[in-house]
């Protein structure tokens, strides 16, 4: 199951998506400002992140999180916004999301979108491109080759993963990994 964040200031705007995307078999995370999004970012694994631009007077926009994103974690996401102006499109693209959405939109137009993001962001893996997990490295995300890896222990929620002297944390059980690591 692919987790999105979902950032929206809109009570009813954030529920309405939210419930498209659990009916679609995605599990949802909710944020409305940039300090809920930037928690959940710390302590989440998560494969997208769906953005609003305008998330309420004096708090950050969304185009400043998804900077953000682009610059500190391995992390595709999207904007779905009220805003179409020729603007703020070449501002939004600017940060390189995986798409842009205006509202209103249509059920299929948001899964859509949201299905080809994760697919542009985890590619088919070509035989020469080793295999790879997402870990926490300090306050980065980092691709983490599986055949680097010695061994992995699990501590509650909490798998550490062993390369060497060093050990990277991600979140996440012994079983979600078994179904993420090829059988050999």
């Amino acid at each position: 199951m692919k987790t999105v964040l979902l950032v929206e200031d809109d009570f009813l705007n954030r529920r309405l998506s939210k419930k498209i995307l659990s009916a679609h078999g995605y599990q949802v995370l909710e944020a409305k400002n940039a300090g809920e999004t930037f928690e959940i970012l710390q302590k989440e694994q998560l494969d997208l992140v769906v953005l609003d631009i305008n998330l309420g007077e004096k708090e950050i926009n969304g185009i400043s999180i998804g900077q953000e994103i682009q610059n500190k974690y391995a992390l595709p996401f999207l904007y779905l916004t009220a805003y179409d102006t020729p603007e703020m499109l070449k501002s939004a693209l600017h940060t390189q999301p995986a798409a842009y959405l205006t509202k209103p939109f249509k059920d299929i137009d948001l899964l859509a979108s949201v299905e080809v993001a994760l697919r542009q962001a985890s590619p088919p893996q070509s035989p020469k491109e080793p295999a790879f997990i997402l870990v926490k490295d300090e306050d980065y995300s980092l691709k983490l080759p599986i055949e680097n890896i010695d061994y992995i222990e699990s501590e509650g929620n909490y798998l550490s993963f062993y390369v060497g002297k060093k050990i990277y944390k991600s979140r996440g059980t012994i079983k979600q990994i078994l179904q993420e690591l090829p059988e050999k």
